[in-house]
């Protein structure tokens, strides 16, 4: 099956979306019945590993770009597409995309101007020449067919996956990153999120400076993700409580750190209020950490029964769930067994063979 999959999102500091797309690049290579080429910027690209090490692809003259983009022209013309970012490129008349959430239709002000102007250019459009859609939850799924008005059979619900690296860890296994980082195992709790608006981050601070001071001086709060947006009050308050001592701002952090981090924390809490998936959780339950969530979007749906719900804008609650986390700790080793076999059902192998699975009816129905 010959297929054209758009790697745009492929960057050092890839998010939530890159990473599955690099996902879709290993997982697709490694199948015999797939011919798979990569797209990235208008040029196909040999080698997607390299986009994940540098932002800037090799210049070319303009023999070559001109030879460049007939070659990409022709390859979309005579391929299956894949979209994992929303889009199809113009000229393509039947694909694949993937839609992971509508957060740019549901909470428009939570996002750049930008993108919410992009997506009024292009997302119809790109529905429109979709032979099939993929959405990361039924949840989505559910939401995508009522506000697009899309026949059901359209549109697949397929799970991400869990890396095998996110497992639990002993603290005497942990690597020298996480001591050089300033964090001793077992005595942190962690959030990993951009900043911006729906993810809640500013209820989680105010929630957590009402702790009592004897718990925030023993477990600090650990923050790590990307920078996000329109979040200027939310960094005064992140300087405020770094200030004050009771959290540590780790902004991104490397890949190849994010095990030990999460197999470090006592527990881990992701108060978003929408989702398109939510991976950060199941990568927290999967490395033996106990999980706080919001009870918002489809974070119920794909953490089941594993996790603790609160409502982030209840700081009272919320505050008084975060203290019985921290010191319950027969309640903790059993919401990490829990955690661990629910993690285990998400699959990296499931999602690429759904994925196979949707490229096939959309060839069927082309």
């Amino acid at each position: 099956m010959r297929t054209t999959l758009l790697v745009d999102a492929l960057a050092p500091q890839p998010g939530g979306i890159g990473r599955y797309t690099w996902e879709l690049c290993k997982g697709l290579a490694a199948r015999d019945d797939m011919d798979v080429s990569c797209l990235a910027h208008g040029r196909l690209i040999e080698d997607p590993a390299s986009l994940l090490t540098s932002s800037r692809l090799p210049r070319r003259g303009r023999v070559r770009r001109w030879l460049d983009r007939w070659k990409a022209r022709a390859t979309l013309r005579d391929t299956l597409v894949h979209g994992p970012n929303y889009f199809l490129p113009n000229g393509v008349e039947r694909g694949v995309i993937t839609a992971h959430d509508l957060s740019v239709f549901r909470f428009p002000e939570t996002h750049p101007a930008e993108r919410v102007r992009q997506f009024e250019r292009r997302f119809q459009n790109s529905l429109n020449r979709s032979a099939h859609i993929i959405t990361d939850t039924e949840t989505v799924r559910c939401e995508l067919i009522e506000a697009f008005g899309l026949l059901p059979e359209r549109v697949s619900a397929v799970p991400l996956g869990v890396e095998p690296k996110f497992q639990p860890r002993a603290a005497q296994d942990m690597p020298p990153q996480l001591s050089a980082l300033g964090l001793q195992a077992g005595s942190y709790a962690l959030c990993v999120s951009t900043l911006e608006p729906r993810k809640k981050i500013a209820e989680l601070l105010t929630a957590w400076q009402a702790l009592p001071q004897s718990l925030r001086d023993t477990v600090p709060l650990v923050l790590a993700g990307g920078a996000g947006w329109r979040n200027e009050a939310l960094r005064e308050a992140i300087d405020r409580g770094v200030a004050q001592g009771w959290l540590k701002h780790l902004g991104f952090v490397e890949e190849a750190v994010m095990p030990a981090l999460y197999a470090g924390a006592r527990l881990f809490i992701y108060p978003s209020i929408y989702e398109g998936f939510g991976l950060p959780p199941l990568e927290a339950m999967a490395s033996g950490v106990e999980t706080m969530v919001s009870d918002k979007s489809c974070l119920r749906e794909v953490c089941g029964d594993a996790a603790r719900y609160v409502d982030p804008d209840d700081i009272a609650a919320f505050g008084a769930a975060m203290e019985e986390a921290l010191t319950d700790e027969d309640a903790r080793r059993t919401r990490v067994e829990l955690g661990l076999t629910r993690a285990a059902a998400f699959t990296w192998a499931r999602c690429i063979e759904g994925t196979v699975a949707v490229y096939r009816t959309a060839l069927a129905e082309g």
